[in-house]
């Protein structure tokens, strides 16, 4: 038996999640997974799911677990994927939190969404790029290969939830601190993305900002929308971009 598990081993951390249908397809069947759970081996987490016994999984190792053995393309966004590069400003209280996007078409299963782990996850399925996988990368994290949104796409991502889990104030400041933004992938996002309010907001902070990069931006070529957006009760009202900001960001220097 421990030749099977062994062998196992050196396809995965030691953290990882184990899924039935993946431990089937690399030789153990469900008879004998549930042997290996009698004989102390492998631990159950909930229907079909496994870990190896005394180890943790962490939300970075099961992410990766989920999408390299379901083949699946769910990933790591907004302050969560920021804070991994290096562009830290949203402090959590308590357990760090860990923004988790999918498509529409697919979701993250509730044992893991629900469950105590090192980090909080807060999940969302989202078309605000539409399906495109445009400023995804991989990410070697604590010894598991991550997706996670460039920083490009996961500030977009922050302005898709604000302001209900970011301030906007909060998230000019994280503008501030990207000075070497890719203007093509900027541009790429920019196209793709479904919300006006993503693109007005962008645009806004970029622009406020000064970074060289957003010279390079062909603003001509995004469609906007038309209409106002309110992006804040009793704020100030930006004719350019027909949007309603707080009146803290819009009188920053």
């Amino acid at each position: 038996m421990a030749t099977k598990i062994k062998q196992i081993l050196q396809k995965v951390q030691r953290n990882a999640v184990l899924f039935s249908s993946w431990l089937s397809k690399n030789g153990i069947d469900r008879k004998e997974q549930t042997s290996y759970v009698r004989s102390g081996w492998i631990e159950r987490i909930s229907q079909g799911i496994y870990k190896f016994a005394g180890e943790t999984p962490t939300v970075y190792s099961i992410l990766s677990s989920y999408n390299s053995q379901l083949d699946k393309r769910i990933h790591i966004g907004a302050s969560t994927a920021l804070d991994v590069r290096g562009y830290s400003h949203f402090v959590a209280m308590g357990k760090p939190l860990a923004y988790i996007f999918s498509s529409k078409n697919q979701r993250i299963p509730s044992w893991f969404e629900k469950g105590e782990w090192d980090m909080s996850v807060r999940y969302f399925s989202s078309s605000v790029f539409g399906e495109t996988e445009v400023g995804l990368e991989m990410m070697m994290i604590d010894g598991s290969h991550v997706l996670l949104s460039s920083p490009e796409r996961a500030f977009m991502e922050c302005l898709h939830l604000s302001p209900v889990n970011y301030s906007l104030m909060d998230i000019y400041y994280v503008m501030e601190m990207l000075t070497t933004l890719r203007p093509k992938l900027v541009q790429e996002l920019l196209e793709a993305c479904t919300s006006v309010k993503v693109k007005r907001l962008f645009l806004y902070m970029a622009e406020k900002s000064g970074h060289s990069w957003f010279k390079a931006i062909n603003t001509g070529v995004i469609a906007l929308g038309s209409g106002k957006r309110v992006c804040a009760t009793n704020g100030k009202y930006i004719g350019k971009y027909d949007i309603t900001i707080p009146r803290e960001l819009a009188d920053y220097e």
